[in-house]
């Protein structure tokens, strides 16, 4: 039996185009507590239209929390959250404009493709021809024309998957909340969704906020990441800024922008300094230092010199091949310094060498411990 209302009988062809207003979220002081303990924690983000912002993190952060109460599938204890300047914060999810793409697709198993499809508009009241229009249209975007007729367990992950995507965008919708979607893909394919989903992000010009614990899909997709710890926002910027700037040793780490110098900073001619062992030292303006003990260095690993001396306590410890490109991971006592090389030096350096270890003083810098 067919779901679907009759209130409008208005034909309309499909709309699946940009937005034409301006439709932004803001995020303000939003905090939320599951009994005693806080998931969120006072959070502030504005993302604008059209824009592509991951959330990232780890297990725990608050990234999931964050987009269940954009959603409204939970209510924060504080806070305002707006939608295209409308306040949404008391709105049940149905009346929000969110479109929801889940990990597991959440697909009905016992409608079709093209049931699934309609299911978002059959609700909303939409026309049976206008329905039937946006349905087919949204199909033709994620290329499953043909697939109308069949059920979700005919189809591979992968077809699946564009289902989810395909049910979340045919309602228009002011936002787009996508939930680590592309977990359960296999890799080769997760990669091929990834340019997929970005692109057609960018045709209709939805907004959207992207829930992932992968660091190397946030920096592939997104506009801006927000990286979250403990309920708390740590930095939000563009995937070059984080990674070249991040702005505390805890990011730093998270994101594998470089290494932290692991021991004592000691101050001299305006430096601190490090010294990992005899020769190899490195150090930091000490500009806007306050606290040295609650700092620590940043060294970029592509920033690394390295040079064999049979003498140093210094050894490679591992290598790791990246493509075109080499990691060696250099260990003294219980740290490690990585070091990144064109892959044609990978002949340089054998398990087991001795090294000598630095870099220059402008390409590091002190980070607050975090």
């Amino acid at each position: 039996m067919s779901m679907m209302a009759t209130a409008r009988q208005v034909e309309a062809p499909p709309r699946l185009q940009p937005q034409a207003a301006p439709a932004s979220l803001e995020v303000s002081d939003l905090s939320l507590f599951y009994g005693s303990v806080p998931a969120l924690d006072a959070i502030n983000l504005s993302v604008a239209q059209g824009e592509f912002v991951a959330l990232l993190g780890p297990s725990g952060c608050g990234k999931t929390s964050l987009l269940r109460s954009i959603a409204g599938f939970v209510q924060p204890q504080k806070g305002a959250i707006r939608l295209g300047g409308r306040d949404v914060a008391g709105l049940p999810p149905r009346r929000r404009n969110i479109g929801i793409m889940f990990q597991s697709y959440a697909l009905f198993p016992h409608m079709t493709v093209m049931e699934n499809v309609l299911f978002g508009l059959e609700c909303r009241g939409v026309s049976a021809a206008e329905a039937r229009a946006r349905a087919e249209a949204a199909l033709k975007r994620v290329s499953l024309s043909a697939f109308g007729d069949r059920r979700p367990k005919q189809l591979s992950g992968g077809q699946q998957q564009r289902v989810a995507l395909a049910r979340a965008i045919v309602i228009e919708p002011d936002l787009l909340l996508l939930d680590e979607p592309l977990g359960a893909l296999d890799k080769q394919l997760r990669l091929q969704m990834q340019t997929e989903l970005k692109m057609l992000q960018r045709s209709l010009g939805v907004t959207a906020l992207f829930v992932t614990h992968d660091q190397e899909e946030a920096m592939t997709m997104a506009d801006r990441i927000v990286v979250m710890r403990d309920g708390v926002i740590q930095q939000v910027d563009e995937p070059e800024t984080l990674f070249t700037r991040p702005r505390t040793a805890w990011v730093s780490d998270f994101v594998s922008a470089g290494n932290i110098v692991q021991g004592a900073l000691e101050e001299a001619d305006g430096f601190y300094r490090v010294e990992i062992a005899p020769g190899s030292v490195f150090a930091a303006a000490a500009d806007g230092v306050k606290a040295p003990a609650d700092a620590a260095l940043f060294v970029p690993f592509h920033a690394v010199s390295v040079a064999p001396d049979p003498a140093s306590p210094l050894e490679v410890s591992a290598i790791r091949l990246l493509g075109l490109a080499i990691e060696l991971q250099i260990a003294y006592g219980a740290h490690v310094i990585r070091v990144q090389l064109p892959s044609s030096r990978v002949h340089d350096f054998p398990l087991g060498s001795r090294v000598r270890l630095g870099a220059e003083a402008a390409d590091c810098r002190l980070l607050p411990k975090g």
